[in-house]
């Protein structure tokens, strides 16, 4: 590969959530800039999918490794199988709809531990097996909602990301003297199979795409795109960092 530091080319990246959307996009195109992937989600055929479509230029040993991540004996059991890592996509995320007055324990504790818990604690086992080399990368997918903006129904997600970014912050922080970088990516609203479960109807998307400056919503090859430089070399000075990829919405 000529020059290029955005390059991953000898780098192996632990992917999560790449069964679909933002992960499996980001798994994809990791490869494609020449990184060894690690791909997990907990759906084997899905995650069989992505595998099939990583890119096997530059390097041929990419793994799939299936991983239930929302509880202590998954995230121990992926972690055990991992080599040292030269960077981490945390992209595993749900979403629920329910306005304030009708939260609830279960539907809270859903969203809190596969968006915010699940990535704190498979993190931190990371770090205690010696898993994150000296100059790796973690990326946190986050969330323009519930860190710079709220929208009605979507405060448990908007909880669950703002707890995400404060942790990465944190992270970013202790592990600075390692030489262990953390850096959030924070997407606007992305065209990903959570649109395409009818969560939203044609008249809110259309309302929700017109609030855009850039016109469109965003892809998920925009959010890897972003990813890719925070696992690179070419962000290597860049830490506790909030980027924002969200086609001017804030901007309004």
């Amino acid at each position: 590969m000529s020059y290029n530091p955005f390059s991953l080319e000898g780098k192996k990246i632990l992917v999560t959530g790449a069964s679909s959307g933002i992960g499996r996009t980001t798994a994809i195109e990791c490869s494609k800039m020449g990184a060894t992937v690690y791909i997990t989600a907990r759906n084997e055929a899905r995650l069989k999918e992505t595998f099939d479509s990583l890119d096997r230029s530059f390097a041929q040993d990419h793994q799939m490794i299936l991983a239930e991540l929302s509880n202590e004996n998954g995230i121990a059991a992926l972690v055990d199988a991992l080599p040292a890592l030269e960077g981490v996509s945390l992209n595993a995320g749900i979403v629920k709809t329910l306005p304030v007055k009708f939260i609830n324990n279960d539907d809270l504790s859903e969203v809190l531990n596969v968006n915010m818990i699940g990535p704190v604690l498979l993190t931190q086992r990371l770090l205690k097996k010696k898993k994150l080399s000296k100059g790796s990368s973690v990326v946190f997918t986050s969330s323009i909602g519930g860190v710079m903006i709220s929208t009605i129904g979507n405060t448990m997600y908007g909880i669950s990301k703002g707890g995400l970014n404060a942790f990465m912050k944190g992270f970013a922080l202790e592990m600075a003297k390692s030489g262990i970088r953390g850096n959030s990516v924070n997407p606007g609203l992305v065209s990903t199979n959570i649109l395409a479960a009818g969560t939203i109807s044609d008249d809110q998307l259309k309302e929700n795409v017109s609030k855009y400056p850039l016109g469109r919503l965003g892809k998920p090859e925009d959010i890897a795109h972003a990813i890719i430089y925070l696992l690179s070399d070419a962000s290597s000075w860049v830490t506790g960092h909030t980027l924002v990829v969200d086609g001017g919405v804030i901007l309004k």
